[in-house]
């Protein structure tokens, strides 16, 4: 009987270990085996992959043609070509940190003159043709009358409308390598200096009024200036100065250029600023109510030939 016995615990024991184990799944015939996509569909599909060459030596600038100055060359991480830093349109004043697409992988289009410095569309002719017609006969006047009172001249805009563009596309490169907007007036910031701090009768010793001649060449200039017929300059970019301004015509002495625009602030709020181009605005009695112009933000061409260094 102790055998019998034996034999009946140990058929229970293995049951219940088989009970216990999990079962074994067999594969099923109906689910396919995962296949891996091919690299030449994964490049298709990728936005861009960034390849590295064994040798750089043969790159050139894509646009000026030349492989010299390497130092200044940017390789496109998308179609690997160079591009001259100086070159690119707007120029690139400092190597760019992390990746760097050329403008046409970039898809960026570059904003359009008309729309960059908001030059109004007029079809007002008849009144155009007056104001040239009112400046010819203010030139008119006798020369020895015009150095004694020292009066405004309007600056002469370049005849053809190809070298206009020209002189505004240099503008908009300057402009937009410093990250800046384009504005033609003073701008008031809610945590900067109000538009009320600047009035004439703050100026300390008063401040001069210009005669009914020079208004009259001031709005004659502000008019041109929203026709887009710019002054006669040039924008140019130095290693050494940065961006400074070249004429591009012969101009009088006495012209009026452009109005120092900026942002407006109070000269207590940027003593320890380290832009390099504010201008006085206006000098109060009191040192805490003095102003001054600040175009890091915004300004227009008067930023650039000032004398003052604008190099990063």
């Amino acid at each position: 009987m102790a055998p019998a016995t034996i034999m009946a615990g140990a058929r229970r024991l293995v049951s219940s270990r088989r009970r216990t184990e999990a079962p074994r799944r067999r594969p099923s015939p109906s689910t396919p085996p995962k296949k891996l996509r091919p690299m030449s569909e994964i490049m298709a599909r990728a936005k861009y992959a960034v390849v590295e060459r064994a040798d750089y030596s043969d790159i050139i600038c894509e646009q000026c043609g030349s492989g010299e100055r390497p130092g200044e060359l940017l390789l496109c991480d998308k179609c690997d070509k160079g591009f001259h830093m100086r070159c690119l349109r707007p120029i690139v004043v400092r190597i760019p940190i992390g990746s760097w697409l050329c403008p046409k992988c970039s898809g960026h289009r570059r904003k359009r003159i008309i729309d960059f410095f908001k030059i109004q569309k007029s079809g007002d002719g008849k009144k155009k043709c007056n104001l040239n017609q009112d400046t010819r006969k203010r030139r008119r006047r006798p020369l020895v009358l015009l150095k004694k009172r020292r009066r405004l001249l309007p600056f002469i805009p370049s005849e053809d409308p190809n070298q206009r563009l020209k002189q505004m596309g240099t503008l908009a490169s300057a402009l937009t390598a410093m990250q800046m907007e384009f504005s033609d007036d003073l701008t008031y910031s809610s945590d900067m200096a109000p538009r009320s701090a600047n009035q004439a009768k703050f100026e300390n010793g008063g401040m001069q009024v210009l005669s009914r001649e020079d208004m009259e060449t001031l709005e004659l200039c502000r008019s041109m200036s929203r026709r887009g017929e710019c002054p006669p300059f040039i924008v140019v970019f130095d290693s050494c100065e940065g961006y400074t301004v070249e004429a591009d015509a012969q101009i009088k002495d006495m012209t009026f250029i452009a109005e120092y625009t900026g942002d407006v602030d109070y000269i207590k709020n940027r003593e320890n600023d380290d832009c390099d181009s504010m201008m006085t605005l206006l000098l109060a009695t009191s040192p805490s109510e003095s102003l001054v112009i600040c175009p890091d933000k915004c300004g227009n061409i008067a930023r650039f030939i000032n004398g003052i260094n604008n190099h990063t």
